[in-house]
């Protein structure tokens, strides 16, 4: 479906092109259309078999209307011992203790918590942090009295590679103990049932070596974070089931809320330093999609569970804290295309790494074909038009306009854009109406979304295609702890990140109208978006705006409607954080270390630790 859209809508730009005789320039063009609209085809069919199997409750791994893969566990009895581990760096000292507490006293409730160890793996490097999360740590184990017993806190002096290395440093010391480790982020939220669902999962899937969730955002006080909060909620489920669906047991791994076998990944995932300079070479930034891959490679199974509830995270409250992740995230998967051709990989993961760095490289393609297409224009506008090609011709050579084919792309396009939008609704309005708080609140919220995307999306395009340029020219980025409260943007700096896209935009726009009025009307909504970059950034990051659309029943999310205990938990212990004197309260030492080693991995050749048929065969004697 995805082939067959993409050549039909770059064979009808070919032939728009080709009636007046296509120029060099055109041809670029084509180029730059067809990988877009490939692109864009991809992500529609996904969201139609998304569609088609939430809207029917069809199970996207089994493809059956009975009960659903989660629903397998239900019976289950838990085995062996897991690990739930936080890697933090640099962050709110209140946020972390407060969100781990609420995870352990939410595990704690279900009744199974001799099963689990929750680890804090601290790589802060700032001094005053650090001793700040010595003391909250301390005051944690007060308040948890004997739930003391299954918390560690551990901090690294260096943070050697990052978060992999926390990781690794982790299942190198300890990993030995646990059948299974549940990877959270700094800002995750996961209930204890879904914790006990991710396990049994895993117990009843021997080949399956990393489970992940889709984690739904939760907390967002600013317009912008919960207009983002709201699309999420809304869309991710129904986006998830298609990706399950195509990815069967070759799904990514998005770095947290997931499952992952301990000693699968100790075997299989001890990442390289890449040869040679930024943007391919050097520590891996995006693990996550690499990890994933190198387990499939291994035999493993990795499965998302689409349809698991309770795994929350926060998203960036505006435009500005959320462009600086993305920033980081365009590094990473950039470098990803160094890898793609990786000995042993899977298809399916290669085109996780090669959707990945589309994502935001496609942003850079749409600008260049936007300034292509407005040259184009500006030639042809003037240039006098040649009707009689020779003096001694007899006939005059007319331009032909193929507007049935023009309208028709144009068409296709707009629909394969908002499309998934509206699918997204409708599988909202028919199956979780009550959980955006009725039907009307959610249609009304879901038009003013798509009506906001359109206005954020040129800012944000100029934000992906600069990131992209910074990061090709070998530009290195640092990967700092992102900021999660709200916040208003001040005017200053909204006009500091804003200005040059708008100076684009007022040039630009001069040239267009002045010389070709007709295509400065369609590039009006991109050049308004940039022109007003700085009071979109500026009032979307209100939190007063935010509560009042919250107060106007405006992008209602589900954790809104029913607040489930381990939300609660967390709103209520970050009301109640009071400044902590010094605690002096011995907590229980880290376990006994066992080291082993994590083999290093490497992308030219096949490790011969990657024995298909042995793994699989050794992990399902174990489960028996």
């Amino acid at each position: 479906m995805v082939f067959i859209t993409s050549i039909t809508g770059s064979w009808m730009m070919y032939e728009i092109f080709s009636e007046s005789g296509i120029t060099t320039l055109e041809v670029v063009l084509l180029i730059l259309f067809s990988i877009t609209f490939l692109w864009i085809s991809a992500a529609f069919w996904s969201a139609c078999i998304g569609f088609i199997l939430q809207i029917f409750d069809i199970d996207p791994l089994k493809l059956s209307r009975n009960k659903h893969f989660v629903g397998q566990t239900e019976n289950v009895a838990l085995k062996d011992r897991h690990a739930v581990v936080m890697p933090v760096y640099n962050e709110d000292t209140n946020r972390i203790m407060a969100g781990f507490e609420a995870c352990l006293l939410d595990m704690e409730g279900t009744g199974q918590l001799e099963h689990f160890d929750f680890y804090m793996l601290s790589d802060t490097q700032d001094p005053d942090m650090a001793q700040a999360e010595l003391t909250a740590w301390n005051a944690l184990c007060q308040r948890v009295g004997v739930l003391s017993e299954n918390i560690y806190y551990r901090r690294r002096e260096k943070n050697l590679h990052r978060k992999v290395g926390n990781l690794a440093d982790f299942c190198q010391r300890w990993g030995y103990q646990y059948e299974s480790m549940i990877v959270l982020d700094a800002d995750s939220i996961m209930t204890g049932e879904c914790m006990l669902t991710l396990v049994k999962a895993m117990q009843q899937n021997p080949m399956s070596a990393l489970i992940q969730t889709v984690p739904i955002p939760v907390r967002s006080q600013t317009l912008f974070g919960r207009f983002l909060q709201f699309a999420s909620c809304l869309y991710c489920p129904m986006l998830a089931t298609g990706q399950a669906f195509w990815q069967t047991d070759s799904a990514n791994y998005w770095g947290h809320n997931a499952i992952i076998r301990v000693d699968a990944f100790i075997q299989h995932c001890g990442l390289p330093t890449l040869k040679g300079k930024a943007p391919f070479g050097g520590d891996i930034l995006s693990h996550d999609f690499v990890e994933a891959a190198l387990l499939r490679r291994a035999g493993w199974d990795v499965l998302l569970l689409a349809d698991l509830e309770g795994s929350y995270e926060e998203i960036p409250s505006n435009i500005i804290d959320y462009a600086t992740r993305d920033r980081r995230w365009v590094q990473g998967n950039i470098q990803h295309l160094g890898i793609i051709n990786g000995k042993g990989l899977h298809t399916v993961n290669r085109l996780h790494f090669l959707f990945g760095a589309l994502a935001y490289m496609s942003s850079l393609v749409w600008l260049v074909m936007l300034v292509l297409s407005t040259i184009d224009a500006v030639v042809r506008a003037t240039t006098d038009t040649v009707f009689f090609a020779s003096n001694y011709s007899l006939f005059p050579s007319w331009p032909v306009v193929k507007t049935e084919y023009i309208i028709t792309l144009i068409s296709a396009t707009v629909i394969m854009l908002l499309g998934p939008k509206l699918l997204g609704a409708i599988v909202a309005l028919v199956r979780r109406r009550e959980q955006f708080g009725g039907g009307l609140a959610l249609m009304s919220g879901a038009f003013i979304e798509a009506v906001i995307a359109i206005i954020i999306a040129p800012l944000m395009m100029f934000y992906h295609a600069y990131f992209v340029l910074n990061v090709l020219v070998g530009k290195n980025v640092s990967w700092d702890a992102q900021g999660r409260e709200g916040r208003m943007v001040p005017w200053k700096e909204a006009f500091k990140r804003t200005w040059a896209a708008s100076a684009i935009a007022i040039i630009w726009g001069g040239i267009t109208l002045s010389l070709t009025p007709i295509l400065f009307w369609w590039l009006a909504p991109v050049l308004l978006g940039l022109l007003m970059a700085a009071p979109i950034i500026r009032f979307s990051s209100s939190l007063y705006l935010g509560k009042l659309s919250r107060s106007l029943g405006m992008f209602v999310s589900p954790s809104e409607v029913e607040e489930v205990p381990a939300l609660s938990r967390l709103r209520i212990r970050l009301a109640n954080m009071q400044p902590q004197d010094e605690v002096l309260l011995s907590c229980p030492p880290m376990p006994a270390q066992q080291w082993q080693d994590m083999p290093q991995q490497s992308f030219a050749y096949l490790s011969s630790s990657v024995d298909i048929p042995s793994q699989r065969l050794a992990s399902e004697n174990k489960q028996q």
